[in-house]
């Protein structure tokens, strides 16, 4: 049983471990938050247990899921949480997770955090790889591949073509760009100022921009680019397919750069609070600007969106 995080860009990272698993021989079913059924519905899962978030209906369901299946006695916890490995605990697996929190009694397989701290790919990767050597299960490799291998389902790229279609951008190519981010990081916001400013100046070199926020962040994503065209929402594999049908995904260090990486898509990344070595998208496919500090300006945006759309027609 895997149990993978919370935010979606951190489960895309966790991919290469899951394909490390199943280049490896090894079965796996996942708990995680119920909105990643859908993003995982194309990986051989042997099952999806949902974690809600609340620590009884958590432990519930686990219990009932291991009992079901007395075979599967193994876990590794993706997550850091105290909460995690005492869920896990209780529910009757023997957990592989890295010590924080002071939960490392509560683990069968503790395992010390890598410094210094590699990228969170290498970093859940190393994880799983070390509970296989621990389990002296012989590993298919000892290094993550260079893409993050989502497999997407025929449902996903039906669902994205068809908002595609209704939006009028069957036959022109345009530019999806992702003006939000969730949350902060360390209290700084992590969305990029200028979608708008960019957006005005690509219409006027006569290219289309979408957006296709989540239904919580459309409003804040009509605010932030007024006037690009507003796809309606999709699940998160559907949203991986999109950005394989546009020419280029434009947007933050968010959950969206991940989802563009899981899908392999041409894509353009803007860092300013966060640090590209450790959170940055796992692909050859991104042009990565700015850095922790340092948002880049929009002439510097405009000019590398143009070179890319250029060099791939």
């Amino acid at each position: 049983m895997i149990r993978l995080p919370n935010w979606v860009g951190d489960v895309c990272m966790c991919l290469p471990a899951l394909r490390l698993l199943e280049s490896s021989g090894v079965p796996y079913a996942v708990s995680a938050r119920p909105w990643a059924r859908d993003l995982l519905s194309g990986m051989p899962l042997l099952d999806f247990v949902p974690a809600t978030g609340k620590y009884l209906d958590d432990l519930k369901m686990l219990r009932q899921w291991h009992r079901a299946h007395p075979e599967t006695e193994r876990a590794i916890l993706m997550p850091d949480s105290f909460s995690t490995a005492i869920i896990f605990r209780l529910a009757g697996f023997d957990a592989a997770g890295y010590r924080d929190d002071g939960r490392s009694l509560l683990l069968k397989w503790p395992v010390d955090k890598p410094v210094p701290r590699p990228h969170a790919v290498r970093s859940w990767f190393g994880l799983a790889l070390t509970a296989l050597h621990r389990w002296n299960i012989a590993p298919a490799s000892s290094m993550p591949h260079d893409k993050l291998e989502l497999t997407l389902t025929q449902t996903h790229k039906q669902h994205a073509t068809q908002v595609m279609m209704d939006a009028g951008l069957g036959s022109t190519p345009f530019v999806l760009i992702a003006p939000t981010a969730v949350g902060r990081h360390h209290g700084q916001i992590k969305v990029w100022p200028h979608f708008d400013v960019l957006t005005r100046r690509l219409q006027q070199l006569g290219l289309r921009v979408a957006m296709c926020p989540p239904p919580a962040e459309r409003e804040a994503a009509k605010i932030a680019a007024p006037t690009a065209d507003l796809l309606d929402p999709l699940s998160p594999g559907a949203f991986c397919a999109l950005t394989r049908l546009c020419a280029l995904v434009i947007c933050n260090d968010s959950g969206v750069s991940h989802l563009s990486a899981a899908a392999n898509a041409r894509q353009l990344t803007l860092f300013g609070v966060t640090d590209p070595a450790r959170t940055g998208p796992w692909t050859l496919n991104s042009v990565n600007l700015g850095q922790n500090g340092h948002w880049p300006a929009v002439d510097e945006v405009l000019q590398h969106t143009q070179q890319i759309l250029s060099l791939h027609g």
